[in-house]
């Protein structure tokens, strides 16, 4: 089963539960609401302004760094070029090659060994950093992904893997560069950074966050392949779970912001024309167009698509092989590499680069033909829109032990820059000969599979759009010369194979049809990549998943899909959900919810109060129950009045009747008649309740029928919100009324965004544990939540399309029965579910 996965059990990776959701819900507690009282049109106004200043400053700073990384892989690559080719070109005659052979190592295990040094520094840095910001825009808090320190080691290090030689891109940890730009840039303060602090009370919440973190993924899309549609669909396509029509207007503003940043800076700096837009992104494919001479030449004809979808089958095929073997790699490095000491990571990079560097020196030396150069590029094709493509095709040629007027073609695929080596295939009209392709290829994609995941930043975007290239361009090849099509034109053939083999390894599709488009320039390739692409994606699917995909697997991250499968309906919310909870109540001393806070790892908590008949009996000389009975009372009143309001607005209706019932409900709070069986239990033991006291926390040694009391539901308090209540000193004694309470503003409560504090740094010694402290108007008491009957597919479609991160299950007397989490939803998660299912059926 090379391409199929492998089914045994213990390489199962399960979802692991310390990944934590963000929080994508608004909490409308009491300081919310108090800003929004306060809140009017001019406010809103002022904060819909300061969001587009932003989304334009995040678009401009991600271009810079794209503009940076650039620059510098450009003078680092160009400097190690010049080097070793005038040393070839000296040893060719001499006879001392091996000296060149040691040069070209000196530079590359230099450059990579830096590269690994700054992953060591910041290990969320390695690889590509589209898996981690995926599951970022999914609402997973990845930790670590979106810090300073991460993009720094990020732009640094791909900088020098590229400039390395190792066969990685630059285009990938873009996107990711791009988002923590997206993430950190509003926030105006870094841990990094800790002396630096600007007063900007904007944008505090998980919420606004990820709105800026996809709006700096598009970006970082848009600045690498110059294509800002296809970064606001990759934003789109790839992770965001919520999406709005005001966000698509936002991120596509801030992908264009980048796109022309770039744009301007490098037409600068490379042309010295300021202010001529020449060079749209960090990879261009140049333009596509048949020589004036050549009139039967047609960019592609109907019947080439045919083979343009057979292409893409056999993309699909090459695709799930490089994932399979790829995820076979990455395994291993989990069980025998990141065990072991930091240093091994460091010898295993140094190591993929000293093969990688030695393939393809003794491969351009010996396994290279020599060919005819192309009549064209000594005419001087040079009209003005061809101009710099073909000046940039015809000077990277390498001549290495060819006799004159022809070039080695090997050379010229492996001993230029990866960009160059693309432009060569899809522009370069002389032949590249199908053994030196084949060869290529091979070597290729042996080596970028065994690079990708090793700990350096890499992409894959274009290691995977050069591979297919060379087959395209193979597929070209042995169509004109073995079955004399003249008329295809080769570059397009290229540009397909380039498609079919990134589609399969990916397997994204909108994003990745629009990206091809705007990078070619080229409108009419639109319908020939949609197909190949979504051809290789169904092939590709048919065996595993794209290599984003697995590589979160990998992790064990709990990524929710779009939508769960059929069959999963079988289930409702009450098989899924998580029945035993650690609840507060509305009033609780400080020694209980230090206790709560300590033994568990929740972060949300249900606000209950205990639904018994017989409370009165407890009522005497406790502050702390009758303040909570009060609560709950309270809250029955208002409801009751609001009910006789509309009973009496309702003319038809005869009000009395409604009213009585209202009274009834106020005088009578005793259990209903039809007394379940559990209650009954309850009922016949020594104390009702044996842990009555809210000064405990419920702890580990109750029976079931102690856990699974009926309790009435008000609302769902954060750990976060706790513990800043703590730190803050909120609460009131026993003596007091809670009113005496202090309050905190929204403000404070959302000063330590993102990192609030823990509750394990708290200093018990400045807490009087037996004082109270009211939770009610620091609790979300509106929460989404739904029946128990509910089935699985909406549960699902809640969760994800509203971004929650916890999810009550009440039943139909306002009683909390389980709460609902992200790892309550996995794909594994259920279908462990539905086998018990189907065993009790």
């Amino acid at each position: 089963t090379i391409l199929g996965e492998t089914h045994e059990e213990e390489d199962e990776i399960l979802p692991r539960k310390d990944y934590e959701s963000l929080d994508y819900d608004r909490c409308i507690n009491d300081p919310y609401l108090e800003v929004l009282e306060s809140m009017d049109n001019k406010k809103a106004q002022r904060y819909e302004a300061v969001k587009w200043v932003m989304v334009f400053a995040i678009g401009v700073c991600t271009g810079l760094v794209g503009l940076f990384v650039d620059f510098f892989v450009r003078l680092f690559t160009q400097l190690k070029f010049q080097v070793v080719q005038s040393s070839v070109e000296e040893c060719t005659e001499k006879g001392c090659l091996a000296l060149s052979l040691l040069e070209l190592l000196g530079f590359n295990l230099t450059f990579v060994f830096l590269a690994s040094l700054l992953v060591l520094i910041q290990p969320v840095a390695a690889g590509s950093g589209i898996p981690e910001i995926k599951c970022y825009l999914n609402g997973v808090k990845v930790p670590g992904v979106v810090r300073l320190r991460t993009v720094v080691c990020k732009a640094m290090g791909v900088l020098f893997s590229v400039a390395g030689g190792l066969f990685v891109g630059k285009e990938g940890p873009m996107i990711h560069s791009g988002a923590v730009v997206g993430a950190g840039l509003p926030q105006f303060q870094s841990i990094s950074l800790r002396k630096i602090q600007f007063n900007f009370p904007y944008f505090r919440s998980d919420r606004d966050k990820r709105d800026f973190v996809s709006a700096g993924a598009a970006a970082g899309v848009a600045a690498a392949f110059g294509a800002p549609i296809g970064g606001t669909l990759f934003s789109l396509e790839e992770g965001s779970s919520f999406w709005n029509q005001g966000l698509t207007w936002k991120v596509l503003f801030c992908s264009m912001a980048a796109t022309f940043t770039l744009n301007f800076f490098r037409s600068g700096i490379q042309f010295g024309s300021w202010g001529s837009f020449q060079l749209p992104g960090l990879l261009n494919f140049g333009e596509f167009k048949c020589s004036e001479s050549d009139k039967k030449c047609h960019l592609w004809t109907a019947v080439d698509l045919g083979f343009f979808i057979l292409m893409g089958i056999v993309g699909g095929l090459l695709g799930a092989t490089f994932n399979c073997l790829n995820k076979r790699l990455a395994k291993y490095r989990m069980r025998n590499v990141h065990p072991k000491p930091k240093l091994v990571r460091v010898l295993e990079s140094l190591l993929v680069s000293l093969t990688t560097t030695v393939v393809v020196f003794v491969a351009s030396m010996v396994l290279g033909e020599c060919r005819q150069m192309s009549s064209t590029s000594h005419s001087g094709n040079d009209t003005l829109s061809l101009q710099g493509t073909s000046e940039d095709v015809n000077s990277s040629i390498k001549t290495f032990f060819c006799p004159n007027e022809t070039y080695n073609d090997m050379a010229t695929l492996f001993f230029n820059p990866q960009e160059s080596a693309i432009l060569q295939l899809f522009h370069q009209d002389g032949t590249f000969s199908p053994v030196t392709l084949s060869l290529f290829f091979l070597l290729y994609f042996l080596l970028s599979c065994w690079t990708y995941g090793i700990s350096v930043p890499s992409g894959l975007f274009v290691p995977s759009l050069l591979c297919g290239a060379a087959f395209g361009r193979l597929v070209a090849n042995l169509l004109k010369s073995y079955i004399g099509l003249d008329h295809i034109y080769s570059g397009t053939f290229a540009l397909i194979g380039a498609a079919a083999f990134l589609g399969g390894v990916v397997r994204m599709t909108i994003s990745l049809t629009v990206i091809l488009i705007e990078s070619t320039n080229e409108i009419t390739y639109g319908l020939p990549i949609m197909i190949t692409l979504m051809v290789a994606k169904w092939t590709g699917d048919f065996f595993n998943k794209g290599i984003y995909d697995i590589h979160v697997n990998l992790r064990g991250v709990p990524l929710l899909e779009w939508e769960t499968e059929v069959e999963m309906d079988k289930l409702r919310a009450s098989d899924i959900m998580e029945p035993n909870l650690t609840y507060v109540y509305p009033h609780t001393r400080i020694q209980s919810l230090v206790s709560i806070l300590r033994t568990t790892v929740h972060h949300a908590f249900p606000v209950v109060t205990e639904n018994r008949g017989n409370e009165r009996e407890f009522m005497k000389g406790n502050q702390l129950i009758s303040n909570n009975i009060k609560f709950k009372k309270s809250s029955i009143l208002t409801r009751a009045g609001e009910q006789r309001k509309r009973s009496q607005s309702m003319k038809s209706y005869p009000s009395s009747e409604l009213r009585n019932m209202c009274d009834e409900h106020i005088a009578t709070e005793e259990p209903p008649e039809k007394e379940d069986l559990l209650q009954q239990m309850l009922e016949r033991r020594y104390t009702p309740y044996p842990n009555l006291y809210p000064d405990q926390s419920p702890s580990e040694e109750w029976t079931m029928e102690e856990r699974f009391r009926p309790l009435t539901f008000h609302g769902l308090i954060l750990r976060s919100q706790l513990v800043t209540l703590l730190v803050r000193g909120v609460c009131y004694s026993e003596s007091q009324s809670s009113a005496s309470q202090p309050r905190l503003s929204h403000a404070e409560m959302s000063e330590d965004y993102p990192r609030y504090p823990d509750i394990h740094d708290l200093d018990l010694t400045l807490l009087n544990p037996r004082m109270i402290v009211d939770v009610t108007p620091y609790m979300n008491p509106s929460p989404f939540a739904v029946s128990p009957n509910t089935h699985v597919s909406q549960v699902f479609n809640l969760f994800r399309t509203m971004g929650l991160r916890h999810l009550p299950v009440v039943n139909a007397v306002g009683e909390i029965v389980g709460i609902i989490t992200r790892h309550n939803l996995t794909h594994e998660f259920l279908q462990a579910r539905l086998r018990q299912h189907y065993q009790t059926i």
